[in-house]
C-alpha cells in the first residue's frame, strides 16, 4: 500500500434532475404533464466518480478534469470543490450537461446539451503533481478526450509498479493503459470491445469477453459488470471469479451512477492494499446498496451546503445563504419546527420525510426561553446549544435556525418556506402559523408520525423509574 490521495482523472459533467409528479395529459398532446417540478444540481460522470470515491475512501480524493468557461462549467466546478481538490484542464467547447426528466421515480427523457472536449495543448504543471504523489488512480473515461490526452497517457504508463490503476472505459475513449489492475466495462461494453460473438448466457459471454481483454489491454484484471447478476473477474486463463449482487432491483430502480459506484469502490480497496478479487467483491456489495438507496437521486444535491460547523451553531446568515441558493437554482425549501427535546425517532422519521419532499430542509428551532414558556420550568432537558447540534448532524437536515417567541410565525414571515410540515399528531389544530406560510405563497401538510413517541411520554416514562433519593428501581 502506497500513500498519496486518489486521483481520479476523467470526463466530468453536469447532470440535473428535474423532477416531479405526472397526474394527468397534456391536453394537446398525450403526454404527461410534470407538476410540482423541482431541479436538482451534481457533478457526474468523473465528477460522480469522485464525489462517491471521496464518501468511502478515508482519504483525500483529487479529480483531474476539463472545466468549460461557462455556466454549466461554473456551477459543476462550484459542486466538485466540495468533496475533491479540483485540478482544471482546458476545455474546447461548452460543459456537457445532461438533463433528466422524472416522475414517480421514472426517466421520461433525457435531453443533452454541450459538445465540450479537453482541449489538446499542454497540461498544467499540477497534474503531473499530483499524479507524482498519487496512492491509486481511478480513469473515469466517458468519451471527452482526457483519457485519451497524449500527456495523460504519458503519466499514467510511468507511474510506479505500487500505484494500482482502475480504469472505467467509454466506447468513445482509448483502450486503457497497459499494465491496469482493473478495468470495469458494463457487459455491452464489453461485447463490443472484445469484438467475440459468441453465445451462451450472460456469464459465459461475459467470461470469454474479459478473457480475450485481459490479454489485448494487458490489465490484471478486466470485472464486466452485470447489473443484478453483479459482476464477473477475469484475470486470464483461468476460471473467472463471480460475484453475485446480494440485493436484487426493483424493475424501478435507477441504476444511474451504478457503474461509477463500481468503480469508485474498487479503486478504494486497491487504495488500500487490497486484491482485485475484495476490491470486486466490495464493489458489487456497495453498488447495489447504492442503487436499492435510489442511486443518484439519493445523494444530497449540494454538498457545500451541509456546512456542519455553521449548521450547528444556527448562524442565520448560513441558513439564509442555503435558502438563497436552493432558490436560485429553482428548488423548493421545505421547513419544519419543534422543541426537538430528546430528539427520538419520531422526529428523525419526520424529518427525514419532509426532506424528501423538495431540495432543503430548515429546522426552526424553540429558543431555551420558548421551550419553558410552553412546557414549564423544567424544560428543555437539553440545551438549545445541544439541540441544534444533534439536529445538524441528521444528513436530512441542511439548516438550522433558532426562535425566541412561542411559534415560529416571525421566522416564517422572512422564510418564506414552500412547505412547512407538521406531525399528523397536529391533525384538526388551528397552526399559528399556517396563515403566515400560506399567505406567503406556501403550502401547509401533515405528514405520519410514529405513535407512541414523544419527548413528554419519554420524560414520564423516565420520572416512573426513578425513586425518591435519586436510586433506580
Amino acid at each position: 500500500m502506497r500513500g498519496g490521495p486518489l486521483v481520479v482523472i476523467g470526463d466530468a459533467l453536469l447532470d440535473v434532475d428535474i423532477e416531479g409528479t405526472a397526474g394527468r395529459l397534456c391536453p394537446d398532446a398525450p403526454v404527461p404533464v410534470i407538476d410540482h417540478a423541482r431541479e436538482r444540481q451534481r457533478a457526474g460522470g468523473a465528477g460522480l466518480a469522485a464525489r462517491l470515491a471521496a464518501g468511502i475512501a478515508g482519504c483525500d480524493v483529487v479529480l483531474v478534469t476539463a472545466v468549460g468557461d461557462d455556466p454549466a462549467g461554473h456551477r459543476m466546478a462550484e459542486l466538485m470543490a466540495a468533496y475533491a481538490d479540483v485540478v482544471r484542464v482546458p476545455m474546447a467547447g461548452t460543459t456537457s450537461c445532461k438533463t433528466r426528466i422524472r416522475a414517480a421515480g421514472q426517466t421520461l427523457v433525457r435531453i443533452d446539451r454541450g459538445d465540450g472536449h479537453a482541449a489538446g495543448g499542454p497540461l498544467p504543471r499540477r497534474v503531473a503533481e499530483v499524479l507524482g504523489c498519487a496512492g491509486a488512480v481511478l480513469v473515469s473515461d466517458y468519451g471527452r478526450g482526457i483519457a485519451a490526452h497524449p500527456e495523460v497517457r504519458r503519466l499514467l504508463t510511468a507511474l510506479p509498479d505500487g500505484v494500482p490503476v482502475t480504469w472505467d472505459p467509454h466506447p468513445l475513449g482509448p483502450a486503457p493503459i497497459r499494465g491496469a489492475r482493473l478495468v470495469t466495462p458494463n457487459h455491452a461494453e464489453a461485447r463490443g470491445f472484445a469484438g467475440v460473438a459468441a453465445a451462451g448466457e450472460p456469464l459465459t459471454q461475459a467470461a470469454g469477453d474479459a478473457s480475450v481483454l485481459v490479454g489485448r489491454w494487458g490489465a490484471t484484471g478486466v470485472a464486466v459488470t452485470l447489473g443484478e447478476r453483479g459482476a464477473l473477474l477475469s484475470m486470464g486463463e483461468a476460471a473467472p471469479y463471480v460475484c453475485p449482487a446480494p440485493v436484487a432491483s426493483t424493475p424501478r430502480a435507477d441504476g444511474c451512477g451504478a457503474g461509477d459506484c463500481f468503480a469508485a469502490t474498487a479503486a478504494h480497496v486497491l487504495h488500500g492494499g487490497g486484491m482485485v478479487t475484495e476490491a470486486v467483491t466490495e464493489a458489487v456489495h456497495r453498488a447495489s446498496a447504492f442503487v436499492a438507496a435510489g442511486g443518484v437521486v439519493s445523494i444530497e444535491a449540494v454538498p457545500e451546503e451541509k456546512a456542519a460547523a455553521a449548521k450547528e451553531e444556527g448562524h442565520e446568515e448560513d441558513v439564509w445563504a442555503i435558502v438563497r441558493r436552493t432558490r436560485e437554482r429553482g428548488g423548493r425549501v421545505v421547513a419544519t419546527g419543534g422543541c426537538f427535546d430528546l430528539l427520538h425517532a419520531g422526529h428523525v422519521g419526520l424529518l427525514r420525510e419532509a426532506r424528501r419532499l423538495g431540495d432543503c430542509l430548515v429546522v426552526c428551532v424553540n429558543s431555551d426561553a420558548s421551550v419553558r414558556a410552553l412546557k414549564g420550568p423544567d424544560r428543555p432537558l437539553v440545551p438549545v446549544a445541544d439541540r441544534l447540534r444533534v439536529l445538524a448532524a441528521l444528513e436530512c437536515v441542511d439548516a438550522v435556525a433558532v426562535f425566541d417567541e412561542l411559534t415560529p410565525v416571525a421566522l416564517l414571515e422572512r422564510l418564506e418556506p414552500d412547505l412547512w410540515v407538521k406531525g399528523a399528531d397536529y391533525s384538526g389544530i388551528d397552526l399559528a402559523e399556517a396563515g403566515v406560510v400560506r399567505r406567503r405563497g406556501g403550502e401547509v401538510v401533515l405528514l405520519p408520525y410514529l405513535d407512541g413517541r414523544s419527548t413528554s411520554g419519554l420524560v414520564a416514562r423516565a420520572r416512573e423509574t426513578v425513586v425518591p433519593g435519586g436510586e433506580t428501581r
